[in-house]
């Protein structure tokens, strides 16, 4: 058993029991993965069902970087509009990133229903929700759009919201109904039970020092022993480290926090009564979302200042949800916590081919549970033989945001900022 504190409410909360699996002694294997988290175990998943030979190799417990601290929002796309993806990305793989990761959700709700995974999934959509008329006149251009593609999105009306929310200070909003809400963690972890199901190997507490070749085969050293593997992936996006030169530095780095208060009382069920998650149209970005047992989960850009009883994070999160609910009257927050997200310069994700056999997807932007899970599968297919070419974005070349250092402080600052102002 772990000795940790759970990192998240979805730690705590989650119905998918946590696996604990010490690695002893070396092993060999198809392809060994590091990270447990939705890439990671979406790899092993994948490949082992492929009848491949998967050692996922995770430092702390399943789920422990960003997959558990997840705002659980199961969306598709990324943040860019349809014909932003087209411009980037041309003719050829725009219009497929488009497909693919519009049907992101779908991927991740048959998983959930094929494997059945308990994680306190709803399927009732996701609300872009406007800030200021200014954020609504986006949402209308966003849902000409997937309109004209055919895709099942409803554009809201400041009374349709006051409907689907219970508050009435958003200027409108986008609901697509392909998206929905999980509990991250129990995901998460009933994709560790499927891998492991499918006959992969996880294992937990064990730490990669070090990837060399040998011949034809990698050779991973980590904290317990070494793995011997025709192919690697590495499935840590933001929370990669030194181990592959220069890899920390193609992104970057911000935070993102929540707090959950205590269970609402049976006389508040107007407030979001569908169980939709809701973001922002704000440049500092903030969520909202009323989990299976009725606490509400309000977050931002930044990292908890304080903790559950004190300090500014709380402050922030009582002054916001008295600006929006104000019937809530006094809060009792339960739990606070924060992760890392990988944000790239073009806010699309990446795939590098670091050395042959070598694989990592990265630059999630946010949006870690479709992109986790698509890209543990394009990995699983391009170790079995997928031509590169086929998938949803071209391979890139490692290119390192040599501001990332900078402006991850500069962010850092502008957040905490962000939280003494709206504390006030």
């Amino acid at each position: 058993m772990r000795s940790q504190s759970p990192i998240s409410l979805w730690d705590a909360s989650a119905e998918e029991p946590d696996i604990q699996n010490p690695m002893t002694g070396d092993a060999e294997t198809d392809v060994a993965i590091v990270g447990g988290g939705f890439t990671g175990l979406s790899t092993a998943l994948y490949a082992a069902e492929k009848g491949l030979g998967a050692h996922v190799l995770e430092a702390k417990h399943v789920g422990f970087g960003g997959s558990g601290r997840n705002v659980g929002l199961v969306n598709p796309g990324v943040w860019h509009p349809p014909a932003a993806v087209r411009k980037k990305l041309g003719d050829t793989y725009g219009p497929r990133f488009i497909d693919r990761f519009g049907a992101g959700p779908a991927q991740v709700f048959s998983l959930i229903e094929k494997h059945q995974i308990r994680c306190e999934v709803t399927r009732t959509g996701t609300i872009h929700a406007a800030h200021a008329p200014s954020g609504f006149a986006d949402l209308q251009a966003r849902y000409e759009e997937w309109n004209r593609l055919g895709k099942p999105v409803e554009l809201l009306s400041r009374e349709d919201m006051v409907a689907k929310t219970g508050t009435h200070v958003f200027h409108g909003g986008l609901l697509d109904h392909r998206a929905g809400t999980v509990n991250p963690m129990g995901y998460c972890r009933g994709l560790a039970r499927a891998a492991k199901g499918a006959g992969a190997t996880i294992s937990t507490g064990v730490t990669v020092t070090g990837l060399r070749r040998d011949g034809e085969r990698w050779i991973v050293e980590t904290s317990a022993g070494t793995v011997r593997a025709k192919h690697v992936v590495l499935g840590t996006n933001a929370y990669t480290d030194a181990l592959w030169p220069d890899l920390a530095r193609v992104f970057t780095m911000i935070h993102y926090f929540q707090l959950a208060t205590k269970p609402l009382s049976a006389d508040l069920s107007h407030i979001l009564p569908e169980r939709q998650g809701v973001w922002d149209t704000g440049q500092i970005m903030f969520s909202l979302r009323r989990d299976a047992f009725d606490r509400l989960v309000i977050g931002s850009m930044g990292t908890v200042v304080g903790n559950v009883g004190r300090g500014l994070s709380q402050r922030w999160a009582r002054k916001q949800l008295a600006r929006i609910f104000p019937e809530l009257g006094p809060v009792e927050i339960e739990e606070a916590w924060h992760g890392q997200i990988a944000m790239t310069p073009d806010h699309l994700p990446r795939i590098y081919q670091l050395a042959p056999n070598l694989y990592t997807p990265i630059g999630y932007n946010g949006r870690g549970i479709t992109t986790g899970t698509i890209f543990g599968e394009c990995m699983a297919d391009l170790i079995t033989g997928m031509d590169p070419s086929e998938l949803p974005l071209p391979m890139a070349r490692l290119e390192t945001v040599s501001s990332a250092p900078i402006m991850s402080r500069l962010y850092q600052m502008a957040f905490t900022a962000n939280q003494v102002l709206k504390s006030l």
